[in-house]
């Protein structure tokens, strides 16, 4: 089964970071997702450009337009992987080990189901051989 691994942390902080310091929360990271993609398990991994690039449309009698996500959150998505594991344990220990060391932000699990019926799994980069 597809896992979403959505990543969500204060942006302000993660945006301060030194390069120093992100080459090397990127190198841990890394020794986890360099298995995974050995395994055939790992799909894209996302890191979202700013919120301050993002447009938020609200439903309504008309379509609203605003800049800015404004979801009312303390921590915001700032990127997420997909990877391929056998039951939800498996995808919690998958974020866990991801995040292994990391001060502050949360992970969070979520099973993923394809909405578009025509996605194979090569277009997703999981499961291909």
């Amino acid at each position: 089964m597809l896992y979403a691994i959505l990543c969500y942390s204060d942006e302000a902080v993660v945006e301060s970071w030194s390069r120093q310091e992100e080459d090397a929360v990127i190198a841990k990271r890394r020794t986890v997702t360099k298995k995974l993609a050995a395994q055939g398990k790992l799909g894209p991994v996302v890191r979202l450009m700013p919120t301050t690039a993002a447009v938020t449309i609200r439903s309504g009698r008309e379509p609203l337009i605003i800049d800015g996500p404004f979801a009312e959150t303390k921590e915001q998505l700032l990127g997420f992987y997909v990877v391929e594991c056998d039951s939800l344990d498996e995808a919690i220990d998958t974020a866990r080990r991801i995040k292994a060391d990391e001060r502050g932000g949360a992970f969070e699990v979520r099973p993923l189901r394809l909405f578009e019926a025509n996605t194979t799994e090569f277009e997703l980069g999981v499961g291909a051989t």
